[in-house]
C-alpha cells in the first residue's frame, strides 16, 4: 500500500471532460469538487426532476448548498439523461446505488446498466471508475469483460480502476476533499491513471494492490462498526437485565488512551453503509467459498432485532403505567438515520414503526428535517405518508410514551425530560436522573 499526498506530473483539469454517472449523495459531491478544480464535469443520471433540478441550481443532496450547484453552473457543470454524453468523456466515474434484493442479495443493476452504457459510447483513452459499493471482484467480473469485449486493451486502450466512496452525510469535519481516498486498478497504467485524477481531486490518495483490495476495504470498514454496534446493542439488553447503565461503562471504558474504541448503543442500523455493505461481503463469501461468514451474520441478526427490541421496552414501559399498548400514544422523535441530516435510508424508526403499529399503538413522529415520513420496511409500506406534528410541547405532554431515536441538536433535552410522561432514551443522551427518562 503506498499513501501520496503529493501532486504527480497532471494534466490541466479544464482540459479534460469528466461524466459523473449518478448524481446522488456520492456523485454529486464529486461532480461538484472536480467542476471547483477546473474540470468540465457532466453529471449523468436516469431521474429527469433530479437533471432538472440541478440544471436549475437546486441541490437535493443535504451537503450541498444551492450556491455550489449555481457556482459549478458558471463553471460550465451540466446534468442530463442522455448516455450519449459518454461518449466525449476523458474520465467516467459510476455512482450509482448498489441497493439489496428482495432475498437480501446484492442488487448491482444499476451499476450493470451503468456498464453497458459506458460499452456503448467509450472512446479510446477514457479512464473508467468504480465508487459504487461492490463485493470484491465486481471490477474484474462485470467492468473488465464489458471494455474488453469491445476490443479495446485494458490498460493501453482504456484504464480501469475503483475507488470506494467515503462520503459520510452531515459530517462537519470529513467532506469529499480531506478523506483520504482508496484507488485500486486493473494495471499499473491503469493505476498511475486513477492516482493522476484523484490527486487533483482530493488531498490524499491511498493505492491498494489491485481493484479487490480496494474493493473489499469499504466492506471491511462498515463491517468493522457492524460487528461492533452488534456488540453494544447485544449488551445493552444484558445490562438492562443486571441492572447496570452500559454508557457509563462505555465513557469509563473510552478513558483508556489505547486499545478502545467507543461504540454506543441505539435502536438499530441505518443509512445506505452499515445495514447493506456488509451483506455484500457474506454473500459473496457464502457464494464463493460455500461457507458462511458467521461472527457477521450474527452480528447482522443482532442488529436487525434491534428496533424490535425497542418494541418490547415501549410494551413493557406503557404496561407498566398500566397502560395498553393498543391504542397508546407513541410519539417518535428523530426518523433519520443519523443526526442532522434528512436522510431516511434504512432508518431504524421504519420498522420501529411497523412493529407498534401491529400491537394497535397510535403512532405520531417529529423530526426537523422530515416534514412528510412514509415508513419502509421489508416490503411494507404505509397507504400514506404521515405529517409531522409542528406542535412539539403539546405532543410530548400528551404522548403516553415518547422514544427518543435521532439525537438532532434542535431538540432541548432538558425540555424534552421535563415535559414526557415517560420518555424512553435509545442514544443515551438525556438525564438519566430524570424521573421521565428510561434508558435503552
Amino acid at each position: 500500500m503506498n499513501l501520496s499526498g503529493h501532486k504527480p506530473e497532471q494534466s490541466v483539469p479544464g482540459e479534460r471532460h469528466l461524466v459523473v454517472i449518478g448524481q446522488g449523495y456520492v456523485g454529486l459531491p464529486l461532480a461538484m469538487r472536480a467542476s471547483e478544480v477546473g474540470f468540465r464535469v457532466t453529471g449523468l443520471d436516469r431521474s429527469g426532476p433530479v437533471v432538472d433540478r440541478l440544471n436549475e441550481g437546486r441541490s437535493h443532496v443535504d451537503d450541498i448548498t444551492d450556491q455550489q450547484v449555481s457556482q459549478a453552473l458558471a463553471a460550465g457543470f451540466s446534468a442530463t439523461t442522455d448516455s450519449e454524453v459518454i461518449s466525449r468523456a476523458d474520465i467516467v466515474v459510476i455512482c450509482v446505488p448498489t441497493p439489496l434484493d428482495p432475498r437480501g442479495g446484492p442488487d448491482l443493476r444499476a451499476v450493470r446498466s451503468a456498464v453497458k452504457d459506458i460499452a456503448t459510447y467509450v472512446r479510446s483513452g477514457t479512464l473508467i471508475v468504480l465508487e459504487s459499493t461492490v463485493y470484491p471482484g465486481t471490477t474484474e467480473d462485470i467492468l473488465v469483460p464489458a471494455i474488453q469485449d469491445l476490443g479495446f486493451n485494458i490498460g493501453t486502450d482504456i484504464f480501469i480502476a475503483f475507488s470506494p466512496e467515503r462520503i459520510d452525510p452531515g459530517n462537519p469535519k470529513y467532506g469529499l476533499k480531506n478523506t483520504p481516498k482508496v484507488v485500486g486498478a486493473v494495471t499499473p497504467t491503469c493505476q498511475s491513471h486513477a492516482v493522476e485524477f484523484y490527486s487533483q481531486i482530493v488531498d490524499t490518495v491511498v493505492q491498494a494492490r489491485g481493484t479487490k483490495e480496494a474493493e473489499l476495504a469499504k466492506l471491511l470498514e462498515n463491517t468493522f462498526r457492524h460487528v461492533n454496534i452488534a456488540l453494544v446493542n447485544e449488551m445493552v439488553r444484558i445490562c438492562h437485565e443486571l441492572d447496570i447503565d452500559l454508557w457509563d461503562s462505555i465513557d469509563c471504558a473510552e478513558s483508556k488512551p489505547f486499545g478502545f474504541m467507543a461504540f454506543r448503543p441505539g435502536p438499530g442500523v441505518g443509512g445506505h453503509c452499515i445495514p447493506v455493505d456488509p451483506k455484500y461481503l457474506s454473500h459473496r463469501v457464502k457464494s464463493e467459498l460455500g461457507y458462511p461468514f458467521r461472527l457477521l451474520e450474527m452480528a447482522e441478526v443482532i442488529n436487525d432485532a434491534a428496533p424490535s427490541y425497542v418494541a418490547e421496552r415501549v410494551w413493557s414501559l406503557l404496561n407498566e403505567q398500566r397502560i395498553p399498548v393498543n391504542g397508546a400514544k407513541v410519539l417518535l422523535l428523530g426518523v433519520t438515520y443519523k443526526p442532522d441530516v434528512s436522510d431516511c435510508r434504512e432508518s431504524p424508526a421504519d420498522p420501529l414503526y411497523f412493529k407498534l403499529s401491529s400491537w394497535g399503538a397510535n403512532i405520531s413522529y417529529h423530526d426537523p428535517f422530515v416534514d412528510s415520513w412514509q415508513p419502509e420496511s421489508h416490503g411494507l409500506l404505509t397507504k400514506e405518508p404521515l405529517a409531522r406534528v409542528e406542535d412539539l410541547s403539546s405532543a410530548v405532554e400528551s404522548a403516553d410514551i415518547v422514544v427518543f431515536l435521532q439525537a438532532h441538536k434542535e431538540y432541548d433535552l432538558e425540555q424534552l425530560s421535563a415535559q414526557s410522561t415517560v420518555i424512553l432514551d435509545t442514544r443515551g443522551k438525556l438525564n438519566v436522573n430524570s424521573k421521565a427518562v428510561q434508558r435503552l
